[in-house]
């Protein structure tokens, strides 16, 4: 009975203890989910970097083929298969 009239007394301290319950746990911009936010921010970021690079890469490769016609046509032969003509092409699988 006595912490009821001290609690009572002091409603101050309990108001401001459940404002900070409900904005660590329950408010939209809790503590949990601005983590999860921030969590969230970190891989998109890393993504953006690894995206950026890969541009960067396939820039590169792109100027290197319309500048070199031999690095072109080993490139079209490579990755599409194409052949020049009365030429056969033998496609070779393994199986792992």
């Amino acid at each position: 009975m006595k912490r009821l009239k001290a609690l009572s007394r002091n409603y101050y301290i309990v108001l401001t203890a459940i404002f900070f319950f409900w904005m660590i746990f329950f408010d939209s911009n809790s503590l949990i989910g601005v983590y999860n936010v921030k969590s969230k921010i970190a891989d998109l970021e890393d993504q953006k970097a690894y995206y950026e690079e890969k541009i960067v890469e396939v820039r590169e490769t792109r100027d290197e083929l319309l500048t070199d016609s031999e690095k072109l046509e080993k490139f079209a032969r490579e990755k599409y298969l194409m052949k020049r003509e009365k030429e056969d092409l033998y496609v070779i699988q393994t199986e792992e």
